[in-house]
């Protein structure tokens, strides 16, 4: 088989089109590559979905956990420390088992077993818990002179935080939320090592990787691909984020904008 023979047998195998069957034994570096690639789909999934409404629930959080209502603030800062204090791994767990007994009630949960729905939910709270903190830090880095100019043009309520709080807050949390969302994406997986299924062995990357690695006895050929993969994902995010950071400091000088910085999470 061909290498492009292997591009359109196994490319979109893990989303079901393709063949149904892995390679058993003679592994091509391409079935490798593409095999792994095309795991990489379920990975960008689960991190561009928990980005994505990670993002929404993180600044209700952290306007809660600043507002000086206690019935807002004190159920914002428990979910902070909940999910901030326990590790991602334990979460992937408690919430497979629980959505399992759950579905043993009431069939409504069936789904929430599977990885696509029920892992995603972890993460998406896990990454709002994460980002919401640094949406926090950010408010409470925002001048005061600039609330004290929206409030002087007789801007208040929803009208300033549209136009005033909200930008600022995202201006000064960008560089660390790109950081966030760079661990997010690495953190997808996790979902192998989860109790969540794979089903019809159609797992995200990991799980091919490890497919090969078994087979071959020999991990220093799908794990760099693997981790190639991840560092070709991080220099998009890096890029995209970089581009929504320009445009969020178009209005200051040059030399006056915020730098987009990397730095690694080596244990969380």
């Amino acid at each position: 088989m061909s290498c492009l023979e292997t591009i359109q047998s196994y490319g979109l195998r893990s989303i079901g089109i393709g063949e149904r069957l892995l390679p058993r034994s003679d592994f091509t570096l391409c079935e490798q590559v593409v095999l792994i690639g095309s795991g990489m789909i379920w990975n960008v999934y689960f991190g561009l979905m928990a980005l994505t409404t990670g993002f929404f629930l993180a600044t209700a959080i952290a306007l809660g956990k600043g507002s000086a209502n206690p019935w807002l603030r004190k159920p914002a800062e428990w979910f902070i420390f909940l999910f901030r204090g326990s590790p991602l791994f334990i979460q992937f767990f408690f919430a497979y088992f629980l959505f399992l007994n759950l579905k043993g009630a009431y069939p409504f949960f069936d789904p929430f077993t599977a990885a696509w729905l029920g892992a995603l939910i972890v993460l998406f709270l896990n990454t709002g818990a994460y980002s919401a903190q640094i949406f926090y830090g950010a408010l409470q880095s925002i001048p005061k002179g600039e609330v004290e100019a929206a409030d002087a043009y007789g801007l208040s309520g929803w009208s300033r935080f549209r136009r005033i709080v909200w930008p600022t807050m995202l201006r000064l949390a960008w560089p660390a939320y790109t950081n966030e969302a760079i661990f997010l994406f690495h953190a997808t997986t996790l979902v192998y090592f989860s109790g969540f299924p794979a089903w019809q062995q159609r797992g995200d990357a990991l799980y091919y990787a490890s497919y090969f690695a078994d087979k071959t006895f020999n991990p220093f050929v799908p794990y760099p691909i693997l981790a190639g993969y991840f560092i070709l994902l991080t220099l998009v995010i890096i890029g995209l984020f970089g581009l929504v950071n320009r445009r969020l400091n178009r209005h200051l000088p040059a030399n006056a904008r915020s730098k987009m910085k990397l730095c690694l999470n080596l244990i969380r």
